[in-house]
């Protein structure tokens, strides 16, 4: 039987879930393996009579190369797939990051996937998430599985806004994400942000200022 399809936006357009998408394989929300590996979290809004935030997870492993012939980003499409403008602007996030954190991106090879059959993720939004766990990997880091951020990575190294942020925040506080990185620079059609109970909202300016907050601890009042 056909099952019924559930939308979701990563930022302006929408992500196409199919009803079976969401079970318990993401508990385990954090993997590192050979090769440098993380499930990341995303922050998107599922689409209806009345939009909901959701949290979804992409895989995203890195690898460093013994040559300098330049990045390269492969896009999985299955089970899961990209949209080509979701692939530009993580493209684009991937370089700016790492230009903004002075790392070389000669050698790296970047996999990325969505652990989703029939799912094609749509939109920028995603983007920084996945800008900043690259450059994290190719430290040797990984961001807690705590955190996650919405936003873009602008030309010049800044955290572009996006929309929907109120709804991502109150989905993450539901998926007991510890701390959510927002753009300083609001969606001049979001409202208020909520502020979700034992969770912390963290506004970042810069790719710099970003990265730290997605390693560093969250203090305790």
């Amino acid at each position: 039987m056909v099952q019924p399809l559930r939308l979701f936006n990563c930022g302006s357009r929408w992500v196409f879930i199919s009803g079976l998408v969401f079970v318990a394989l993401l508990a385990g929300q954090f993997v590192e393996a050979a090769g440098r590996e993380q499930l990341v979290p995303i922050l998107a809004v599922k689409a209806g009579q009345k939009p909901m935030g959701t949290v979804a997870y992409l895989m995203v492993a890195f690898e460093e190369r013994h040559d300098d012939t330049g990045l390269i980003i492969h896009f999985g499409d299955k089970p899961g797939r990209f949209s080509p403008l979701a692939r530009i602007s993580v493209d684009q996030a991937v370089r700016r990051t790492a230009r903004s954190l002075g790392l070389n991106t000669d050698s790296w090879t970047v996999q990325l996937s969505v652990p989703y059959p029939g799912v094609t993720i749509y939109g920028e939004s995603l983007s920084a998430m996945i800008g900043l766990s690259v450059a994290a990997l190719a430290q040797g880091e990984f961001i807690l599985p705590d955190r996650a951020i919405t936003g873009t990575i602008t030309a010049d190294g800044r955290i572009g806004p996006v929309g929907s942020v109120p709804l991502k925040i109150a989905a993450a506080g539901d998926a007991h994400l510890q701390r959510v990185l927002v753009p300083e620079d609001r969606d001049p059609g979001d409202g208020e942000y909520p502020l979700p109970f034992l969770m912390q909202i963290t506004t970042v300016k810069s790719v710099r200022q970003a990265y730290a907050a997605l390693l560093a601890p969250v203090s305790r009042r």
